[in-house]
């Protein structure tokens, strides 16, 4: 049976199952469900094997708010020998397909960090093999040297079990499991500079950075205090306005980057239509994050917007959309092309991160707030 398999968080196997089959009915392909819980795995089990493909092909990655990172299994469970392992894996793959890069992954839990080190090992006699076989190019180390290509993912459920599987490099995340291994500066005040830093990393194509996340551009960061936030856009050398009642970090301050105003982030305006980044988490309720994100954008107070919608014990899916909808209705309202992305990032937590940008003049920029 033809199955997606999609990696996310674990304990959010629920809503990162209600979202694919969701999706996938809207294009009239249909399955059933099998969570692997806090394992960080779904498997969606097609009724039609080739849907797996065409869903893939007509779904961006990027639509799905749950999902890391996807593949399309070409096998089912393979069950392993002890020894000859490599041999195995490449029997059952034939060359009948090439794929343009190979990925070692496991479940997103306390067994599948155990395999870490197997897969490493593994990894290398495997790609040799394949190489061999002409299965794998024989340049290419990663699916940016063939975005047309096709990945192969190789999931492990322990040492004597796999199961194989491929993506589009074009519609899948270039990384293992679609988790981004950043390194926490020592220089920031608070861990949660890693989810802006991965939001930057996730959203905004690295081809633009010079132009749409560099140094001298203005910047707001609501709820700023104490400065995990104002620290990735300090370090791009942006000047940063940050909003929050409670203290910086004085290394952020002493930078002559930051001016600090002690008001709460619902009330503060700019006075000047010259911030191109408002960033905001702010712990509030998402529904008035939502709202006061679009009205921003809306009266031009920013160019771009990066904020977290704190995520409900109960429906969170269902509460995600219906944030995600207050946003999209605000901007049809006003008849404005836009830009709108949201992804449960690996550094996040109880949240999921959005990105949201104006692709037409902002229509309220000359009228009060």
């Amino acid at each position: 049976m033809t199955s997606i398999v999609l990696f996310c968080r674990p304990g959010f196997e629920k809503e990162c199952g209600a979202e694919i089959q969701e999706k996938a009915a809207w294009n009239e392909m249909y399955g059933y469900l099998e969570l692997k819980k806090n394992q960080g795995l779904v498997f969606f089990h097609l009724h039609v094997s080739e849907h797996g493909e065409a869903l893939m092909n007509k779904l961006p990655l990027k639509r799905l708010v749950f999902a890391r990172q996807w593949f399309v299994t070409v096998t089912d469970k393979i069950d392993l020998p002890d020894y000859n392992r490599v041999e195995a894996i490449t029997e059952v793959l034939g060359n009948d397909w090439q794929y343009s890069d190979l990925r070692m992954e496991m479940a997103d839990d306390n067994d599948g960090k155990s395999l870490s080190k197997f897969c490493r090992k593994l990894s290398v006699p495997l790609r040799q093999a394949l190489r061999k076989n002409k299965v794998l190019t024989q340049k290419a180390n990663n699916s940016a040297d063939d975005p047309e290509g096709a990945i192969l993912h190789a999931l492990f459920l322990s040492g004597q079990e796999v199961i194989l599987g491929f993506s589009l490099a074009r519609n899948s995340s270039p990384h293992v499991m679609g988790i981004p291994r950043l390194k926490f500066p020592s220089a920031s005040p608070s861990r949660s500079t890693l989810k802006l830093d991965e939001a930057f990393l996730h959203f905004i194509p690295r081809e633009e950075w010079d132009e749409r996340l560099t140094s001298g551009m203005n910047a707001v960061d609501l709820g700023s205090a104490p400065g995990g936030w104002t620290y990735q856009l300090v370090r791009r050398g942006m000047m940063v306005t940050a909003i929050d009642n409670g203290p910086m970090a004085e290394s952020l301050m002493e930078t002559g980057q930051v001016k600090h105003k002690m008001m709460d982030g619902f009330k503060y305006k700019p006075m000047k239509q010259n911030v191109h980044w408002l960033v905001c988490d702010m712990i509030e309720k998402p529904q008035r994050v939502a709202k006061l994100m679009s009205e921003w954008l809306l009266h031009g107070h920013c160019k771009e917007a990066m904020f977290n919608l704190k995520l409900p014990m109960k429906g969170r899916y269902q509460q995600v959309n219906n944030d995600l909808q207050a946003i999209k209705d605000a901007f049809a309202l006003h008849n404005v092309r836009y830009e709108l992305y949201a992804k449960h990032l690996y550094y996040d937590r109880e949240e999921v991160t959005v990105h949201a940008r104006l692709l037409s003049p902002a229509p309220l920029s000359n009228k009060e707030s």
